[in-house]
């Protein structure tokens, strides 16, 4: 699959109606095609089925520098797998978009791509913790968003509670930036967090919540 069948793939199921929506929707200024996501993930998991990990993983990077939104939606969803052997030039390439991140659903499904493979090797949140200090606030923002997988168990091991000790740390450090996406991504992982461990979440909000947005304390509470 060459990156202009794939584009050619995609372009076939435009619809420039749906096009011109999506893109007073997300304001970002990038062209659009109007392709759905149940659309695009049906045309990328053909895609994987012949290609290797270099190829996905070439396709994607081609994919992703066209700055097509339902290209970069494609890039993602092409290396949003659990299991990838010698999975570094995926992680690598992930990595690499994030300075790239404008809007809230390209971000987002790059970084569900992304927690795949902080989750096989959780020792790149060295990098991810980097993030955190930048001034791009979509990059501060990636450091939560990619990893949610840190809210979801109910008897979690000691590195799995270290690591979202960690990372709670970052969302309190993040309480005093007034900027909304900021706020609401402490708000999401906190209230994915009180499904599983509403003690924790409490005593978060106990010590920092004062310093939330009333609309993130509200969401970050909204399991409690």
């Amino acid at each position: 699959m060459t990156p202009e069948a794939a584009l050619a793939e995609i372009r076939a199921l435009a619809d420039p109606e749906r096009a011109a929506g999506a893109a007073a929707y997300h304001k970002a200024s990038r062209p659009y095609l109007g392709v759905s996501v149940p659309e695009i993930t049906a045309l990328t998991k053909t895609w994987r089925g012949g290609l290797d990990v270099p190829g996905r993983t070439a396709l994607a990077d081609a994919l992703w520098r066209t700055d097509i939104h339902e290209a970069r939606v494609a890039a993602a969803k092409l290396l949003t797998q659990a299991r990838i052997r010698d999975d570094g030039e995926v992680w690598r390439l992930i990595a690499s978009w994030v300075p790239d991140f404008d809007a809230w659903a390209i971000a987002d499904h790059a970084c569900d791509a992304g927690e795949r493979r902080l989750v096989a090797d959780p020792s790149r949140l060295d990098e991810v913790e980097g993030w955190t200090t930048s001034p791009h606030m979509w990059t501060r923002r990636a450091a939560l968003v990619i990893t949610l997988p840190w809210t979801k168990q109910n008897h979690p091991t000691p590195q799995y509670l270290a690591i979202r000790d960690r990372v709670l740390g970052w969302a309190a450090r993040y309480a005093d930036d007034r900027d909304w996406f900021i706020q609401k991504a402490i708000a999401w992982w906190l209230r994915d967090l009180s499904k599983h461990a509403p003690d924790r979440v409490r005593a978060f909000l106990a010590e920092h919540g004062s310093r939330l947005k009333p609309f993130a304390r509200k969401e970050a509470g909204k399991h409690l």
